[in-house]
């Protein structure tokens, strides 16, 4: 599988990246065993980019991707985890963005963005993935904590990259105005824009991404699929983990209808979208099983003609 470089650092990724917050128990319980096999599936088909962090899960994420890792070569492959929420022993009573997680609650949640918090919280990701080093760390959804994550968080972030404890750093969200912010403003290498390069949400292409191509950073494209929308548009279907509005589901059938005509399920459209931008290196999916995997890897590998991508930008024009 294809290899792209993360920005000016030396840390390379693959095309196709693995999520890891399904295996966290992210909304769904998933079996230990079905957790390992989705990350040997992975391995299998040459996925070499596995994305992490504390939130998912309360560490439970992390402790099951290092676990189904410890025996790889590190060299071959790339982690990355998130800071900006430590985990505190306690009952978890939830935070701005729910739990959903089921886990037993042993520890809770606390949101720190201050320089210390972002070293132990690395600290302790390296102690629950069982590595002497992080890849690539991102600052974890800062959205209410801008003055915090520029001023504190993410020189520490620079701080650990120099002292070469992380290969590279940036910034994951669901916004595009504050990641644009990290690309126009820091050193950082990589921001991971989640929902926001998607058939249906194309917002990612009016700043973020022309910017990071003109300064040579590089985006990590995850939520392609909208919440569910797009692999599977029926009425019900999840948009942006709510339900969707009946416009949008309405151009997500749409879209499955074009791509019927040539024979592409809707979902490889979906996956394929972002990697036509020269600034994407990488498009991550969250997979909680085996068969997800493969069928994500099947999906990046078929061809689509170009007259589909035409299509489907005209229905967004009319």
């Amino acid at each position: 599988m294809r290899r792209n470089k993360i920005g000016n650092s030396t840390v390379d990724i693959t095309e196709l990246s693995f999520g890891a917050a399904g295996i966290g128990n992210l909304f769904t319980p998933v079996d230990p065993a079905e957790a390992a096999e989705a990350v040997d599936a992975a391995w299998e088909v040459g996925i070499r980019y596995f994305d992490t962090a504390p939130h998912y899960g309360l560490g439970l994420s992390e402790r099951r991707l290092g676990e189904a890792l410890r025996d790889r070569p590190r060299a071959e492959y790339v982690l990355s985890t998130k800071v900006g929420r430590l985990l505190e022993p306690g009952p978890d009573e939830g935070d701005d963005t729910g739990n959903g997680f089921a886990v037993p609650a042993t520890h809770h949640r606390v949101w720190d963005f201050s320089a210390d918090g972002v070293r132990r919280s690395i600290e302790d990701s390296l102690a629950r993935l069982g590595t002497d080093r992080i890849d690539i760390a991102y600052l974890h959804d800062p959205d209410s904590h801008a003055e915090d994550a520029f001023r504190y968080a993410y020189p520490m972030l620079e701080q650990l990259r120099s002292e070469g404890m992380l290969g590279a750093i940036g910034a994951g969200m669901n916004q595009t105005a504050m990641l644009t912010r990290f690309v126009r403003d820091t050193d950082a290498d990589v921001v991971l824009c989640a929902g926001r390069c998607t058939l249906l949400d194309r917002s990612a292409l009016d700043t973020l991404l022309p910017e990071a191509q003109a300064r040579g950073r590089s985006v990590v494209v995850g939520g392609v699929f909208n919440s569910g929308l797009l692999a599977d548009p029926r009425p019900g279907a999840p948009y942006d983990y709510g339900a969707a509005p009946a416009g949008v589901l309405d151009r997500a059938l749409r879209m499955k209808d074009i791509c019927g005509r040539y024979g592409i399920p809707l979902r490889a459209a979906a996956l394929q979208f972002p990697r036509r931008h020269p600034a994407v290196a990488s498009v991550l999916v969250g997979t909680r099983s085996a068969a997800e995997v493969r069928d994500a890897a099947e999906m990046l590998r078929l061809g689509i003609p170009e007259a589909l991508w035409d299509e489907l930008a005209a229905l967004r024009e009319d």
